[in-house]
């Protein structure tokens, strides 16, 4: 029986409208849990609240109602200095752009934000790390500067950099929306790799070939989980992998999407 890593209860995100002097929830009482080793995707159109639900329940956001639990322990309202310590040794994430430090080599990215969280000694960190830049096939340009690297190969870089800390989930928000077809394969296939050895994942995408990925999606309409569908673990399968498309696809377009 799976085990809920996070959960949220009744969130409540409110946005103040200036034109009508009141406020617009734009999350409006979320209940949900994410399993642990799941790889859930939220789905939904663009203003539907994607981004923020992966916001206020990483503590990248504030909510203004409702709760955010994490291992069973409510995080809602820790401290500014909770929460940084919570992101750097529990939380992993991934955006759209890289956000790599232009002036450390991709070494030293993941050396940095391993070192940061103070979870394991420098030793092991840096064993981590020449793992991990060998398992995302980036070992040989190590010592590059993000500058110097493809937009697929920086984000490589990026999810590695957030999963140096073995965090208990890794938030990540449109990671292959700035990629090429084939940058962005190469990024999926590290993401599925990850949850198959164990890491949570949970995704904001509007692509479904992204979202395919995962064996959970989420539809969020008008600050509202409306349905969820739920598929078993991908498989580099073609042919599966086609059956798995047209039945996300007949999912979406039953919701009107």
């Amino acid at each position: 029986m799976k085990n809920a890593i996070l959960k949220s209860e009744g969130l409540t995100k409110n946005f103040a409208d200036t034109k009508n002097s009141k406020a617009s929830p734009v999350l409006d009482n979320v209940s949900l849990e994410i399993c642990r080793g799941d790889f859930t995707v939220i789905m939904g159109s663009s203003g539907a609240g994607k981004s923020t639900l992966l916001y206020c329940l990483s503590l990248m956001d504030s909510v203004t109602d409702g709760k955010v639990f994490y291992k069973n322990e409510d995080i809602t309202h820790f401290s500014e200095k909770e929460k940084a310590a919570l992101r750097r040794g529990e939380f992993g994430f991934a955006f759209q752009e890289p956000h790599l430090v232009s002036d450390l080599s991709i070494e030293e990215n993941l050396l940095v934000a391993g070192y940061a969280s103070k979870k394991y000694g420098a030793k092991e960190v840096r064993q981590k790390c020449q793992n991990l830049l060998q398992t995302i096939g980036l070992e040989k340009i190590r010592a590059h500067l993000p500058s110097q690297v493809s937009g697929g190969q920086a984000q490589r870089a990026s999810l590695a950099r957030a999963v140096i800390n073995d965090p208990g989930i890794l938030f990540a928000d449109e990671p292959t929306g700035a990629l090429n077809r084939s940058n962005a394969d190469s990024v999926l296939d590290l993401l599925t790799s990850l949850n198959k050895n164990g890491q949570t994942i949970l995704m904001v995408t509007h692509d479904i070939r992204t979202a395919s990925r995962a064996n959970r999606i989420l539809y969020i309409r008008d600050g509202k989980i409306i349905s969820h569908l739920e598929l078993e673990p991908y498989e580099a399968d073609e042919q599966k992998g086609q059956e798995r498309l047209s039945q996300l696809t007949g999912w979406l377009e039953g919701l009107g999407w």
